[in-house]
């Protein structure tokens, strides 16, 4: 006989819960939160994502090659339609992946197609704001050459002619030049 043990402490009874029937999808989940929240110690179950069904692989040999004809038992007929009906759904299933397949091809093309218009939009938009800071950038310059021209007007003409005489200058060597070579 086994020896009495210890008497257990008494169990604190839980209240009954009440029966709460949603009558919502938001009621619902907020049920459900609250009964997860009641022990949050305790771990939440999550589900794994469930893998897509996929047809068994078709026989690499086949023992008993028969057809529906009138040569095969009454018994025989069931075996192939159900090999028919497999067949039949793992084309479907071939098929439809071929499908999925195409359609992402498509997409991926039609994204890509759409991220370069919008690259060519971006840089044709950069090229016109570069354009409009390069005529505002020339304009401040014209601005204020004119200014310093209106300043000193004698000064600037002096060094227009100096210039001017030194690119003549230039031009003089270089025909010079020239004709020495043979």
């Amino acid at each position: 006989m086994a020896a009495p043990s210890a008497p257990r402490p008494p169990r604190p009874r839980k209240e009954p819960q009440p029966l709460v029937i949603p009558r919502s999808a938001a009621e619902e989940q907020r049920l459900r939160l609250e009964r997860l929240m009641r022990n949050p110690e305790k771990t939440v179950p999550i589900p794994e994502k469930l893998n897509e069904w996929a047809p068994r692989p078709p026989p690499e040999f086949v023992r008993d090659v028969m057809g529906s004809s009138a040569g095969a038992g009454s018994g025989e007929f069931h075996v192939y339609r159900h090999l028919r009906r497999r067949e039949y759904q793992r084309q479907d299933f071939m098929d439809a992946m071929a499908e999925k397949q195409r359609l992402d091809e498509e997409f991926q093309k039609k994204l890509e197609r759409n991220k370069m218009i919008a690259e060519e939009q971006t840089a044709k938009r950069r090229r016109k704001r570069q354009k409009l800071k390069e005529k505002k950038l020339q304009a401040k310059k014209n601005k204020l050459e004119q200014k310093k021209q209106e300043k000193e007007p004698d000064q600037s003409q002096e060094q227009v002619s100096s210039e001017d005489d030194e690119e003549d200058s230039k031009e003089e060597e270089e025909k010079e030049d020239d004709a020495e070579e043979p």
